[in-house]
């Protein structure tokens, strides 16, 4: 890379080489305005731009960074990893190794296959519940991502929310078909819905914390209600666990409840900021797979050395370091933080959070549990703030349907500094 280019050069080049500048939708700015920064490198909580500005970073790169960027312990494993080769296509020792770990933090999986994204592992467990069932419905719900998955992308919330739309062109109808798509946190559209597609159903699949449109809380109670009918009617339950997965108090939303799905979706922190998904659950289920069953999936850097060598030493750095317990107190100050100053800013925000991760809800009721009780202000509102935010050091995801991460780099002083920050932008934004 030349050195002296600016985040407007680049992104000038950027647009004449890449479809709308990116390789993901949401980082083109579009919903807040502006040049994205271009990012020259990273390290704990903060992230710094070509042009010299250094931002506290709030991203997390959606969410794997649980021990901030370029962790020792991390950038030496995957160094070391590379050193000995990047790819294999064959089984080494690490895979199993994480695979024994994950399995112990998560005791709902008896067996695991790993993939490359979190798209590949819900598209896999789909697969799976479709081939133990011999059913082809699967329910979705509305707001909730589970990558880009075409049976999975009507209503799908995260990135199309941004861009005001509820589904991506290009999937077929009959595929669509196949999807029955219910509100979140309406107990009843359930029952009936399975009333009637219940001998057809294969699968229910759900964020049991919806976090890619806003971090929309669900009722225990609902997802309790979810679990009963699945196993009534015969369908499996997925939990889609890939970005609350090792970032909630007990590791997972399932687990914290007491709630036990029959698949779960994990990724993220699993590869330490490398790319890498998976999916898992009792034997009996995953051993439908093969080479020992009928359902096919397969994938040439599935388990590749770097992203398991990221994934194992995030996990025992969190691990020894009583990482979940620390994120937890991380949050809690955040609450003591901010809360204040919202409720001091007279604009209608609301901090909602559950473990590392956050949500600036927007609006005078209570924080939405479904994606159409949305404030219809909130992305323009969103769009002030995020670039006064910019200004004063401090980065946001930039959609105001998508949520904020701590890491265990944080600390009192960026979490105190976040909080001032926070008053100071919303003071220079007109009250409602």
């Amino acid at each position: 890379m030349s050195a002296g280019r600016s985040s407007q050069d680049l992104w000038e080049e950027a647009q004449r080489h890449l479809v709308g500048g990116v390789n993901s939708p949401v980082r083109a700015y579009r919903a807040v305005g502006g040049t994205p920064p271009f990012i020259a490198e990273a390290e704990g909580a903060v992230m710094r731009s070509v042009d010299g500005t250094s931002y506290v970073d709030f991203v997390g790169s959606f969410g794997p960074l649980v021990l901030g960027h370029s962790h020792p312990a991390v950038v030496e494993a995957v160094r070391e990893a590379a050193a000995r080769g990047t790819s294999f296509a064959a089984p080494h020792e690490g895979e199993v190794e994480l695979a024994r770990m994950v399995k112990e933090l998560v005791p709902v999986i008896e067996k695991i296959r790993f993939v490359n994204s979190g798209t590949e592992a819900t598209q896999s467990a789909i697969r799976l519940a479709r081939g133990c069932t011999g059913r082809d419905l699967v329910l979705k719900f509305e707001g909730c991502y589970h990558g880009h998955v075409d049976a999975l992308l009507v209503e799908a919330g995260s990135g199309l929310a941004t861009f005001g739309i509820a589904s991506s062109a290009g999937i077929p109808a009959a595929t669509a078909r196949d999807t029955i798509v219910l509100p979140l946190d309406d107990d009843e559209a359930l029952e009936p819905a399975f009333r009637r597609h219940g001998p057809k159903l294969a699968a229910a699949i759900i964020e049991p914390l919806p976090a890619n449109n806003g971090l929309l809380v669900q009722r225990p109670e609902y997802l309790r209600l979810l679990r009963r009918l699945c196993t009534e009617h015969g369908a499996l339950l997925i939990f889609d666990e890939v970005l609350s997965g090792f970032r909630v108090p007990g590791v997972t939303v399932g687990a914290q409840l007491g709630i036990e799905p029959d698949l779960v979706t994990l990724g993220k922190v699993i590869g330490g900021g490398l790319p890498v998904g998976a999916y898992g659950g009792p034997a009996e289920l995953m051993d439908r797979l093969s080479p020992l069953g009928p359902v096919y999936q397969a994938g040439t850097l599935s388990g590749n050395p770097l992203a398991v060598a990221g994934g194992l030493a995030t996990l025992r750095a969190v691990k020894a370091d009583d990482g979940w317990q620390r994120m937890e107190d991380l949050g809690s100050l955040l609450e003591r933080g901010l809360g204040p100053v919202l409720d001091a800013s007279g604009h209608p925000y609301r901090l909602v959070r559950c473990g590392s991760i956050f949500w600036l809800a927007y609006g005078d009721s209570e924080p939405p549990r479904r994606a159409d009780r949305f404030h219809p202000n909130t992305a323009e509102v969103f769009g002030l703030l995020h670039r006064a935010l910019l200004e004063r050091g401090y980065m946001l995801a930039p959609s105001a349907f998508e949520v904020g991460f701590l890491s265990l780099a944080h600390d009192e002083h960026t979490l105190t500094g976040f909080a001032g920050a926070v008053g100071e932008a919303l003071a220079e934004i007109p009250a409602p």
